[in-house]
């Protein structure tokens, strides 16, 4: 298993670890700062180096057992397993996550309908909520704004599987349920403005979102409809 340090600080940029597998799927570490493809948030990219060599991570994806996997190109060189090494990730394009899916968080503060899917990138990032209303798009973006400039604290903490069932209003996503079995389950509350189980990375407060706006709002269905946010800065 991989003990994952972006879940208690997601703006550590990199660490030092050491080597317990590398191979075709990629270089496993004790411990990483890089995150792993999941809940609609790209994997993380960056470079690991070692004492004589380098590799850059094109990807990161959980593998076997709870080890994080990062996945370097066919041909490029490995470290031994045992090396102590330096993983250091593209902070530019985490941080630009972090600012999307903490958006996406303030989006569905906004829209109260069940999420049935979700995608972030750098670019643009979007919910698809169980709808069939139209979107007032600049009123939404207006209230984006507004819980922006309100400068809301962020953190997580975490609660057992049993305390989970117990507050079923939590879980918004419709086609995800958030991962039980391991005891405890993550939570992101944005004070006064969202609380639910999510383990992406996140900013410290609403305010490092930045400029936010709505854009392109697309009909999948009678009840479906598709909700980007984009970042202007």
């Amino acid at each position: 298993m991989t003990e994952a340090l972006f879940r208690e600080d997601s703006y550590l940029r990199e660490c030092d670890a050491t080597v317990t597998q590398a191979g075709d799927d990629g270089i496993v570490l004790d411990h990483t700062v890089f995150y792993p493809m999941g809940g609609g948030q790209p994997g993380d990219i960056g470079a690991i180096s070692w004492e004589g060599g380098s590799a850059a991570v094109i990807d990161t994806r959980y593998g076997e057992g709870g080890a994080i996997r990062h996945v370097v190109e066919a041909d490029a060189d490995l470290p031994a397993v045992g090396d102590k090494v330096r993983a250091r990730i593209d902070w530019n394009r985490r941080y630009r996550h972090m600012r999307m899916h903490t958006g996406l968080h303030l989006l569905g503060s906004v829209l109260h309908y069940g999420v049935t899917g979700g995608n972030i990138s750098a670019i643009k990032s979007r919910l698809d909520f169980d709808m069939e209303d139209t979107i007032d798009k600049e009123q939404v973006s207006s209230d984006l704004r507004a819980l922006v400039r309100a400068d809301h604290p962020i953190s997580c903490r975490w609660i057992t599987d049993e305390e989970l069932e117990a507050q079923p209003d939590l879980v918004r996503t419709m086609s995800v349920r958030p991962p039980k079995g391991a005891g405890l389950v993550r939570l992101l509350e944005i004070a006064g403005v969202d609380l639910q189980p999510c383990g992406g990375t996140h900013l410290k407060s609403t305010a490092e979102v930045g400029a936010i706006r709505l854009g392109k709002v697309e009909k999948k269905g009678r009840h479906n409809r598709r909700v980007y946010i984009e970042l202007h800065d």
